[in-house]
């Protein structure tokens, strides 16, 4: 954070101000070295639309979504309710995360526990302040083909296909689609705490199938929405052809082209 513009919510509390919206990092986000870069560059996004925002910093603990999906629900509510606790005494009303995996369990899940707030993905965020006019995206990439894999927590989960697929289009690139897409698109393998298990022995991996897939359409870059698919998608260019293709975060996609 030392070298972005970035405050935590207890220093805006210490100068008796609030900030407009929580960027909830994720554990991807503050802790992988890759993801790390998709969260450097939303926040020089958010900076350069001027975002009046702030992050939990160390107070922000894991949302729980790993423990959910594992079956571990006592793990999970006491994840959520001490987020909750700390999200309410900040004065918390709206989120938004570049982890559609924080995303989902944000949003649907944390109600019923007494957290109750507007979450956005960065995607939908970032073509907000563009059709704000706080925010203006260059067409470089012309003569670019990118293909979008659609996140399962985004996509399938929550009916976000367009806010991603339009920021992609805004940078000038050819778009195209895999054969499973949106509704009918295939998981990258992460899904459901399945990040964390090892692969059934003589099975393809499920990340190796969806990368064949995206690489048969022989495009330059596979976008992503989320740090998991990013993960997959990156491992598996480099196990079926390195080299073939780039796999980046949209939000990398923006930031390199504002």
């Amino acid at each position: 954070m030392s070298e972005l513009q970035v405050k935590t919510m207890a220093e805006f509390m210490a100068e008796g101000k609030e900030a407009d919206l929580l960027f909830w990092v994720g554990s991807a986000g503050s802790f992988d070295d890759r993801a790390k870069k998709i969260t450097r560059a939303f926040v020089k996004i958010m900076n350069k639309a001027g975002v009046n925002f702030g992050v939990l910093g160390a107070e922000e603990s894991s949302s729980g979504d790993a423990a959910k999906r594992a079956g571990n629900e006592f793990l999970f509510q006491m994840q959520a309710m001490t987020n909750i606790q700390v999200m309410n005494t900040y004065n918390v009303k709206r989120i938004v995360t570049a982890c559609p995996h924080s995303y989902n369990i944000l949003k649907n899940e944390y109600k019923g526990l007494g957290g109750d707030y507007k979450v956005q993905h960065h995607t939908e965020f970032i073509a907000e302040l563009v059709s704000e006019g706080k925010l203006t995206i260059s067409a470089n990439l012309k003569g670019t083909k990118v293909t979008y894999h659609d996140p399962c927590y985004l996509g399938r989960a929550n009916n976000v296909y367009d806010a991603p697929r339009d920021l992609i289009k805004s940078l000038g690139v050819e778009l195209v689609e895999m054969k499973r897409t949106k509704s009918r698109s295939f998981c990258c393998g992460a899904g459901g705490s399945q990040m964390f298990k090892e692969p059934e022995p003589g099975a393809q991996d499920i990340n190796i199938n969806r990368t064949e897939e995206a690489l048969g359409l022989k495009p330059d870059i596979i976008a992503t929405g989320c740090p998991f698919c990013n993960t997959m998608m990156t491992d598996g260019v480099m196990a079926v052809s390195e080299g073939a293709a780039q796999v980046k975060d949209i939000a990398e996609l923006i930031a390199e082209n504002i």
